[in-house]
């Protein structure tokens, strides 16, 4: 009987890797696939839950490594494709303006490097700052309306003269107003996975790059990859996305984008949109970390991926799933360089004017997939909406207001 038990846990530890490698496939498709998120790949795992074999942990290291795959693999669509005229940069993404400088290669590194620091640093303060955390959470969870319009607040505050900060207002009030909106609709899509979130988000930020993108000359020839910013700022950069990751895992509302807006001010030295790329790459993974710490100490799921692993009961075994976090972390660091040289380049051969159509379309036949009729409709208003930061002027940071509705409710 001892002899099985112990043959038992080999066989279980290797169908865990099996099924986070799985994870790790799953998050590079994701990733690599404008529109497409490791949230909807978590959910139709957790519904599968039932009739898949093996233990729950190693469903839940599958969803967790698509989850921290996609965080460090998004960024390369998000560089390559919908790259606008040099004549609009000043209201494009940080990344698109180092690709029409040449310097696309150098932001895929700095993107990877902010993502992996910012994973050591995460699980460096997890445990400290889930502490910090849980003795002030029944306070925050009090006056959380008071925060985000505090949050709101700053956001506005930092753009640089009072007539954009006015428009922010403004495009801060028409994404609330959307959300009010859509967020209660009940999608009837042939893939329920996502739920509304799918198209909402696809129209918000896909859509308006796309249209602004078609425009424009596509990708210009990129030089070398070597990584300008020194040593010292890019890990004060990434630790300040490691703590903007902490502000979103924990805090409803509050986006890796948005995070990453209040903490970067803290970082001494100008390192413009390399710094902000590095900053927000490591806030988006390490927000995945603080988040699985928070769904185990509070119970409280903060991304759509550990919404799956809740539903799915498949949230014990933290040691093992931060074992999975790490793996996931290192594959998705050496992906980023290898396939985003080649994914840069590819692309920059292909037509401009079809790839930008092209990739409208997937977003259309995705938000139709996960919503329906009703996510095309959503997709389309949404899009409008997203037109508004580039055309008044202001960040697009300003737009997760969408999600307030939802928050502020619940």
């Amino acid at each position: 009987m001892l002899a099985s038990a112990a043959d038992a846990v080999p066989t279980v530890g290797l169908t865990t890797l099996g099924y986070a490698l799985v994870g790790v496939a799953l998050g590079t498709c994701s990733g690599l696939t404008p529109g497409l998120h490791a949230n909807n790949f978590a959910l139709l795992l957790a519904s599968a839950v039932p009739v898949l074999p093996g233990p729950t942990v190693a469903l839940g290291a599958a969803m967790l490594a698509a989850g921290v795959v996609h965080t460090f693999l998004d960024v390369v669509p998000a560089l390559t494709l919908g790259v606008p005229d040099p004549a609009t940069a000043a209201v494009t993404l940080p990344g698109h303006r180092l690709v029409l400088d040449g310097r696309g290669r150098e932001a895929l590194r700095l993107s990877a490097l902010g993502s992996g620091l910012a994973v050591v640093v995460a699980l460096l303060a997890a445990v400290p700052v889930t502490r910090a955390v849980e003795a002030v959470y029944p306070t925050l969870r009090r006056h959380l309306p008071l925060l985000l319009v505090a949050v709101g607040v700053v956001l506005v505050a930092t753009e640089s003269t009072w007539r954009r900060r006015g428009a922010a207002v403004v495009v801060l009030a028409a994404a609330a107003g959307l959300g009010w909106v859509v967020l209660d609709l009940d999608p009837t899509g042939p893939v329920a996975a996502g739920g509304v979130l799918a198209p909402l988000f696809a129209g918000l930020f896909g859509a308006p790059v796309l249209i602004e993108a078609l425009s424009g000359e596509g990708i210009p020839p990129q030089a070398d990859p070597t990584v300008t910013l020194d040593r010292r700022t890019i890990l004060g950069t990434a630790s300040a996305g490691a703590g903007a990751g902490a502000l979103v895992g924990y805090l409803p509302g509050v986006s890796a984008a948005v995070g990453t807006v209040l903490v970067l001010p803290a970082v001494p030295g100008e390192s413009g949109a390399r710094g902000f790329l590095v900053a927000s790459s490591g806030a988006n993974t390490a927000n995945t970390v603080f988040a699985l710490f928070a769904l185990v100490t509070f119970g409280m799921p903060r991304t759509g991926v550990m919404v799956a692993m809740d539903r799915a009961g498949t949230v014990a075994g933290t040691g093992v799933l931060v074992g999975t976090a790490c793996l996931a972390a290192a594959v998705g660091f050496a992906l980023v360089v290898s396939v985003g040289d080649a994914y840069l380049r590819t692309v920059g051969r292909l037509d401009h004017t079809r790839v930008s159509l092209a990739t409208g379309g997937l977003l259309l036949v995705l938000a139709y997939l996960f919503a329906g009729g009703l996510g095309l409709a959503i997709f389309a208003l949404a899009a409008v909406v997203g037109l508004l930061p580039p055309l008044l002027g202001v960040r697009r940071v300003h737009l997760m207001a969408v999600l307030v509705p939802a928050i502020v409710s619940t």
